[in-house]
Parts: C-alpha cells; sequence; structure tokens
C-alpha cells in the first residue's frame, strides 16, 4: 500500500459523529469521535486555527482600516481558507470537504507562486503568469475532480512549492537588477527557517502515519492533556502555518522593496 493511501479506520465511536460514518479517502492517527461527538478529529480540527490566526494577525495588523476594511491580498486569503477548509474536513472526514481541504492547499500555493513568479516582472508579463496560473489550477482542479487520488494532489503540491523555493532562489541570487545584498542575505535566511519548520512538521506527519499503533498506546499511557502532544498531524497544522507566513512575509517585502524602487526611478 502507498504511503498517501495509510488510512486508520474502525474506531470505537467512528460510526456515532454528528457527521455520520467517514466517506473520506484520507483517515489519520487521531481517533475518530474520540472526546467529542461534534469532532471527528478534535486535535486535527482545532490545530487549523493557526492559520486562521495568522491570516487574521496580518489583516488587522498594521495598515488595517478597521474591522470591516482588514488589508487583504491573495496569500492572506488563501491561509484563512485553508484554515477554513481542513478543518471543516478534519472536523467531518466528509469526502466532499476532503476536497476542500486539498484545494486550499493547492490554493495556498498558487498564492506563493503568483506573488513570487510575478516580482521583477513588467504589469503585462505579471498578468500573462497571473492568467497562466489561473488557467493551469482551473483546469488540474476540473481533473482532480474527475479522478480523485490522492497522489495527484500531492504531487502538484509538491511541484508547487519546488517552483517557489527555485523562484526565490533567483530573486536573491541572480535577478536583474538585482535587490540589495543586505536584504537579500536576510531574506534567504528567512525563506530557508520558513521552510526548516514545514519540513519538520512534514516529518511529524509521517512519523504520526508510520508510528501510529506506537503514537496510540504512548498516548493511552500519558493521558490527556498530555497525549494531545502526541497528535503529530496536528502539528504539521501548526507547523506549515508559522512556515507559511514566515514566507508571506518576506514575499510581500520583496513586492513592497520593488515598489520602492519603482518610485524612486
Amino acid at each position: 500500500m502507498g504511503h498517501h493511501n495509510i488510512r486508520f479506520d474502525g474506531d470505537t465511536y467512528s460510526l456515532m459523529g454528528v457527521w455520520g460514518p467517514p466517506t473520506s479517502r484520507a483517515n489519520f492517527c487521531e481517533e475518530d469521535y474520540g472526546l467529542t461527538f461534534y469532532l471527528a478529529e478534535f486535535i486535527n480540527s482545532l490545530t487549523n486555527l493557526a492559520y486562521v490566526y495568522l491570516a487574521l494577525r496580518y489583516m488587522y495588523g498594521p495598515g488595517s482600516r478597521g474591522m470591516f476594511a482588514p488589508k487583504l491580498d491573495f496569500m492572506s486569503i488563501s491561509l484563512l481558507g485553508l484554515g477554513i477548509g481542513s478543518f471543516s474536513f478534519h472536523a467531518s472526514l466528509r469526502q466532499t470537504l476532503e476536497f476542500a481541504d486539498e484545494f486550499s492547499m493547492l490554493g495556498l500555493t498558487w498564492s506563493l507562486l503568483q506573488a513570487t513568479l510575478t516580482t521583477r516582472q513588467s504589469a503585462t508579463k505579471s498578468f500573462i503568469i497571473s492568467t497562466g496560473l489561473a488557467l493551469c489550477f482551473t483546469s488540474f482542479a476540473i481533473f482532480y475532480l474527475r479522478s480523485p487520488s490522492i497522489i495527484y494532489q500531492v504531487i502538484a503540491f509538491v511541484i508547487g512549492l519546488l517552483v517557489v523555493i527555485l523562484r526565490t532562489q533567483y530573486l536573491y541570487h541572480w535577478a536583474q537588477p538585482a535587490f540589495p545584498k543586505a536584504k537579500s542575505r536576510d531574506w534567504n535566511i528567512r525563506t530557508w527557517k520558513a521552510i526548516s519548520v514545514c519540513l519538520v512538521g512534514y516529518v511529524l506527519w509521517n512519523i504520526d502515519l508510520e508510528y501510529c499503533a506506537q503514537l496510540r498506546t504512548i498516548r493511552q499511557q500519558v493521558g490527556l492533556p498530555w497525549a494531545w502532544l502526541f497528535e503529530l498531524h496536528g502539528w504539521w497544522h501548526v507547523l506549515t502555518a508559522i512556515g507559511a507566513s514566515l514566507f508571506m512575509n518576506v514575499a510581500r517585502e520583496l513586492r513592497e522593496e520593488e515598489k520602492l524602487e519603482q518610485k524612486k526611478e
């Protein structure tokens, strides 16, 4: 069985939740409806609030004009959408909402690609790139709905992130006109810090999948609330939220630096 197909079914209360029996293709190590009948995966649901919090912190941070006039950009909206989509999926384990989770992950990738690929581009090229990305992601969404194998979503997500990393390295080291060296050095350090945080989260997610039986034994031994520390998929949510937010701040600074340069010309 492929790693992406690992599931954990048959929990004691899995058929008793208010959302009905799980219908999703993915089912994680956290015991279904183990704490409440209202949330299929309690910790995996609540940890998605990290995405929501970090998105709102930007939207209502410096520059916000009040409750009904937040700062909005594609990246913050995608981060908020991921938090809502992933919460809905883990709370219900319904296949329809699993698509919401997966598409919101791709939406986040789309926003990072759009932010980095349009930096150091003319207005015309930026429009072409943004339109091309929209067509690409829309086409993939249609394909994925018709052929919903999780491995396709994983491949698309990983390829998108690799392109983002390669593009940022180009911007820091080889783009012309070059950004100030001190700023490029700082951005590069912070970018790799963000990547490292996400990689730690990814490792914990994989441990959660591969060593579920052992982790469940540990959770039973230590009891609540300490057992929640060993819900490692939840740490994936928290760490990727932090990593994505750190990278978004760098991407925004890149764009602001470019705008400042244009004003000086």
